[in-house]
């Protein structure tokens, strides 16, 4: 192994040294814990170190960095205190996800550190995202990003690369090549030359290095990085390396062949850089020793530190609050000076105001920006506000999403448009995994909404047409708003905006030109998670929302003889359990009705509820009136058919019957 010191001082190169041998000497003292059954599960990075920590000595101090599960040089070389990381390993109260996360799953602003989910390529997407942050605000400023080879296989490694290409961001994506996915070996998992090539085809740099030399991975870094704050755009880096132990530990490595154990053996990069340093008289066996001495005393004092610290307190109130980042929302007055619009104009005209009010906040999306998006609700966008604020996007829902959670972390907020909410279904981890569980475990909030143009009425077919709103409303961590009229969804939408919280928001695609209504001009927002009762009547009650609630009133217009209470919920997640509890209360007798399927729809959840809360003021059971559990149908015969609407009046027929 060839080191070149270049102008390094003695200081630097030991300085070099002590970084790459802390973390080894930290593997060691876990693999001894292991054996005597003190903790349960390790993730090795021994033989790697010199990524890690050649990296990410690399980067600025301020600049972000998004690790892997083996990249504990990261975490030491950023001083994070090994106590704090123990009491993370372990689950205690000094870690950084309150004992709600394991390994390296958390993280860190003040360090500067994103940590990992299992699902290992959509932290590549946040990485475009905090890079972009910095482009907006002209801040010179790289980003460096962690995977590992395996993980090159996935669609989030392609979509993050494509965007940071296209978008020329100051992204260096590190591939630790450490030759096993698990137990699959690389052959089994690609089959091009070298994973660099793939640079190839993003149209950006690729460069290959020893990832066992630190110093050849400290320039190397340090040079791509000061490139790109100068001039940003992406570059793919593949360093060469071996994972001399198991995936965990529990896996092993039997399945490596010896003679290519032994080989790397031999490529040590803590025994190569500290025999070049012994024959450069940087360090010496009486140097080498008081360091080790007192690493050793360091490490055992910090960890049995962590053993003692207190465990979590065990509290529903406390994991239910910390779901979600604190917010009190202020609803702000609509004006009483009002502009009749369509439902798709207030909606145009909630995010122009937003855009007015929050400099920091960025439109993205498919066709968004000159086009006007399918719907043509950002049209003109692009002129009034500039394309870097209002941004066409390659078809890659999981990347923007992911880069929508990159953009809150670096200080801004964003509104993705699905252009479709079938489409949803490929940004999905990204949602479910990332935006929703970031704040319960590390406390930082993801400032995003994504609109979702959803439903059926208009023949476009089984994937144009689902209602999918309960594929999320099950999932903590998110808020679900669904408005049915344009003046909320104005107001809905600009809290949304507001809430640094996660929100999906439902718009119904056939409502955007089919209704219209008096919207309040200037800026305005309404409760989220509060419902408006739009009838009060004593035979029955329908609540609903969306599309639903224009089947009601119009059910209700041509049945003047019905007196019924109408909630339309407004919102999902969180629902408005008072008006449904007054609604029982006042009628004894009540349907649920929406646009989605029967089974497992979220009608089943409030009816879940109304049966556990509000049993004995019922005077018949709780009817649900929802669309067929099938597909969405194109024929218009068959979607009429298929939509709950067509079961409404047997429904209400039924309830009033018994």
């Amino acid at each position: 192994m060839h080191f070149d010191r270049k102008d390094k001082s003695n200081s630097t190169l030991l300085s070099l040294y002590k970084q790459l041998l802390y973390p080894r000497m930290v593997e060691e003292k876990m693999l001894i814990l292991l054996r005597q059954g003190r903790i349960g599960k390790w993730f090795s990075g021994i033989g790697q170190e010199a990524i890690a920590v050649g990296a990410a000595m690399a980067m600025k101090p301020d600049e972000y960095i998004l690790p892997m599960h083996r990249n504990l040089g990261v975490f030491t070389a950023r001083r994070i205190p090994l106590r704090n990381l123990m009491g993370q390993w372990q689950g205690k109260t000094t870690g950084f996800t309150k004992g709600r996360d394991r390994s390296f799953h958390f993280g860190t602003q003040e360090h500067r550190i994103i940590g990992m989910i299992s699902h290992l390529g959509p932290q590549l997407a946040l990485a475009d995202g905090i890079a972009l942050a910095d482009v907006l605000a002209e801040r010179k400023q790289a980003t460096l990003v962690f995977t590992g080879e395996g993980a090159t296989s996935e669609g989030d490694f392609h979509e993050a690369l494509n965007v940071a290409s296209v978008w020329n961001l100051p992204v260096i994506f590190l591939i630790e090549n450490n030759g096993y996915g698990l137990s699959t070996p690389v052959a089994e998992q690609f089959n091009c030359a070298a994973l660099v090539d793939k640079a190839i085809g993003y149209g950006i740099k690729g460069v290959q290095i020893d990832g066992n030399n630190i110093l050849e991975v400290f320039d190397t870094i340090s040079e791509l990085a000061e490139e790109m704050r100068a001039d940003p755009k992406p570059v793919l880096v593949e360093c060469l390396t071996f994972r001399m132990r198991g995936h965990e530990e529990a896996s092993g490595t039997k399945y490596v062949p010896q003679q290519l154990l032994e080989e790397w053996e031999a490529k040590d990069p803590i025994k190569n850089f500290e025999g070049y340093l012994v024959a450069q008289q940087v360090l010496t066996p009486e140097l080498l020793q008081r360091i080790k001495s007192g690493f050793r005393a360091e490490i055992d004092q910090d960890i049995e530190l962590a053993f003692n610290d207190a465990e979590p307190a065990a509290s529903a109130a406390a994991e239910l609050e910390d779901m979600y980042a604190p917010f009190e929302q202020t609803v702000v007055t609509p004006s009483r000076v009002s502009t009749k619009m369509r439902y798709l104009d207030a909606i145009t005209d909630a995010l122009k105001t937003g855009m007015k009010k929050h400099s920091n906040l960025i439109l993205m999306g498919q066709d968004i920006a000159g086009y006007g998006g399918a719907f043509k609700i950002t049209a003109g966008f692009a002129e009034e506000f500039g394309k870097a604020r209002v941004r066409n996007t390659p078809i890659c829902e999981s990347a923007i999403v992911g880069a929508g959670l990159g953009l809150s972390i670096n200080g801004y907020k964003s509104v993705i448009e699905m252009q479709f909410a079938d489409f949803v279904s490929c940004g999905f981890n990204q949602i479910v995994n990332n935006l929703a569980k970031t704040h319960y475990r590390w406390g930082e909030k993801a400032d995003v909404v994504i609109r979702m143009p959803t439903g059926a009425g208009t023949g476009a077919g089984p994937f144009h047409s689902q209602s999918n709103e309960a594929w999320f409303t099950k999932t903590p961590g998110l808020k679900i708003v669904y408005p049915a009229f344009p003046l909320d969804a104005k107001g809905l939408l600009l809290a949304a905006i507001e809430d640094p919280n996660p929100v999906l928001y439902f718009e119904h695609k056939y409502l955007y030109r089919t209704i219209s209504g008096q919207v309040p001009t200037g800026y305005y927002t309404l409760q989220i998670g509060k419902a408006n009762v739009l009838k009060r009547g004593e035979q029955l009650s329908i609540i609903t929302y969306g599309l639903g609630v224009h089947w009601a009133i119009a059910y209700l217009d041509d049945h003047p003889e019905l007196s019924a209470t109408l909630v339309d919920l407004c919102s999902l997640q969180p629902w408005d359990k008072t008006a449904v509890a007054d609604a029982v209360k006042r009628t004894g007798r009540v349907i649920i009705l929406h646009e989605d399927t029967l089974s497992s729809g979220f009608g089943a959840e409030i009816a879940a509820w109304i049966g556990e809360n509000c049993f004995s003021q019922l005077d018949a059971p709780v009817m649900r009136c929802a669309s067929l559990d099938t597909a969405v149908p194109m024929s218009k015969m068959l979607e009429d058919q298929f939509l709950a609407k067509s079961r409404l009046h047997v429904t209400v027929q039924k309830l009033l019957a018994y």
